[in-house]
């Protein structure tokens, strides 16, 4: 055959190979004519051949298999997981409402370990004072559950009613004759048998409900950029509660006043020169309050101390210290304090931490101090995340009490801070701190359950939600799906 024949009988073939060829490297744009079944599949293995190029595998250092993650990445995944359960439109709720009932369960566990010798030494059974807080707690579990159902519009309408009650409660406590005298102070009612009431625990509620209300009113109006209307009159009615307070003697429960007072003014906005200048009127008032009482310089001169001296003023202090560190990482066991014979003052009230420490050990403080710092921290996460200014003041308030109060009781006994007489809020005995303690607990879960996701929430776990979300999708899909 000729050449130029044979090379024309070639040309359509090799032409054919070629344009098989380019589409297997290069497909075209544009729709052409089928390839055959070989190319097309050496056209996939060529572009799985080419894949590990683009997306290289990991491997070992030494190349035998795969490389194992980091543990940077397992750190990062259980960071994230955590910050998502923190994130849950639930949590600052159980927080609140878990935290609350543990501290309360676990104080009246150490109330009845702490008081069982007091109790024996006034010729009283050993449960005399646990029967007594067990009581104080049920009624307060009471009080807690009907706060926590109130709409807020029922909160802010107790304010007014609330604090001049209280006021009035305080002026019948020095009334000669229906005033009672506790250990110095004038600030307790007889209420018949072994009950006493102290108005001035049900003042530090008074002061928030009703401070909350004030605040929120007057920034509806817009008047929260005069320095007066910030001023006046929160500042004149709490000033008022302080003067009832110290013609009693409380200087601890003036303080926590002070700070619930404070806390409302930083809430607000108050400008800085002006929170200094209410700030420098009462650091002055407390320096001359603490001057002119030699019982109040004695108790600041025991910050810190580690012997008693010689004429015992700081034996309270020093004895707190002992049963600290007596206990070590998990305590001598539950009921088997020595500090508690005699030899601690006030091991139920103001020191019950101490004992604590002595038989739950280093464990058993560090679960409580968790405790309230998760209930601090839902308290601040409820403030800052309200559109509402009533609730934002008023949960502000609330967590500034009780962290305040917990912080001075605490560094009181850890010998940080002087003895202020405060006691530790939903732990320590004594069932006029607890009602309105417990009272307060109950207004930041009612807080917690307006935010519109933990509403939400809270609606899908009800009794037949689901189902009844259910059957209304079902009937919207079309009839001859399944």
């Amino acid at each position: 055959m000729p050449a130029d024949e044979s090379s024309a009988a070639r040309g359509p073939d090799r032409s054919r190979v070629t344009a098989a060829m380019s589409g297997v490297l290069a497909p075209p744009l544009q729709a052409g004519p089928p390839r055959p079944a070989g190319f097309a599949l050496r056209g996939r293995l060529a572009a799985g051949a080419r894949q590990p190029a683009s997306v290289p595998r990991s491997r070992s250092r030494d190349g035998s298999g795969p490389r194992t993650p980091r543990g940077g990445g397992g750190v990062r995944r259980i960071y994230e997981q955590a910050r998502r359960a923190w994130d849950r439109p639930l949590t600052a709720y159980y927080l609140i409402l878990g935290a609350g009932l543990l501290i309360t369960v676990l104080g009246l566990v150490m109330v009845y370990s702490a008081s069982m010798i007091k109790a024996l030494e006034l010729s009283k059974p050993g449960t005399y004072f646990f029967r007594k807080q067990f009581l104080a707690a049920v009624i307060g579990s009471v009080l807690l559950v009907a706060a926590s159902r109130m709409p807020v519009k029922l909160h802010r309408a107790l304010a007014y009613p609330l604090l001049m009650g209280t006021v009035f409660l305080m002026v019948l406590v020095q009334v000669p004759g229906i005033g009672m005298s506790v250990n110095g102070n004038q600030n307790w009612l007889y209420l018949g048998g072994p009950f006493q009431l102290q108005p001035s625990e049900f003042g530090k509620l008074a002061l928030i409900l009703w401070g909350a209300d004030l605040l929120a009113r007057k920034q509806d109006r817009r008047l929260l950029v005069q320095w007066k209307h910030m001023l006046v009159p929160l500042v004149p009615v709490a000033f008022m509660l302080l003067g009832l307070i110290m013609l009693g003697g409380d200087m601890g429960t003036a303080i926590i006043l002070t700070a619930i007072l404070f806390g409302l003014l930083w809430l607000a906005g108050a400008p800085t020169r002006l929170f200094a200048g209410v700030l420098a009127v009462a650091g002055a008032l407390v320096f001359l309050l603490i001057k002119t009482s030699p019982n109040r310089m004695s108790r600041l001169s025991c910050m810190g101390v580690s012997e008693p001296g010689p004429d015992g003023s700081c034996w309270q202090a020093v004895h707190g210290i002992y049963a600290l560190a007596s206990g070590g990482l998990f305590g001598s066991g539950l009921g088997a304090s020595v500090e508690k014979w005699g030899q601690l003052p006030e091991p139920h009230t103001d020191f019950i931490f101490a004992i604590t420490g002595e038989e739950l050990g280093l464990a058993g403080t560090l679960s409580v101090l968790a405790l309230f710092a998760a209930l601090g921290y839902a308290g601040i996460r409820v403030a800052g995340r309200t559109e509402d200014p009533f609730v934002r003041y008023a949960a502000g308030g609330v967590t500034t009490w009780i962290t305040v109060q917990a912080v001075i009781n605490i560094g009181a006994v850890l010998g940080l801070l002087p003895i202020a007489g405060v006691p530790l809020p939903l732990f320590s005995y004594g069932g006029s701190a607890l009602l309105p303690t417990m009272f307060a607990v109950g207004l930041l879960i009612a807080f917690a359950r307006e935010e519109p996701a933990a509403k939400a929430a809270l609606a899908m776990r009800r009794p037949g939600v689901r189902w009844k979300t259910m059957r209304r999708r079902v009937k919207k899909r079309p009839s001859g799906e399944r």
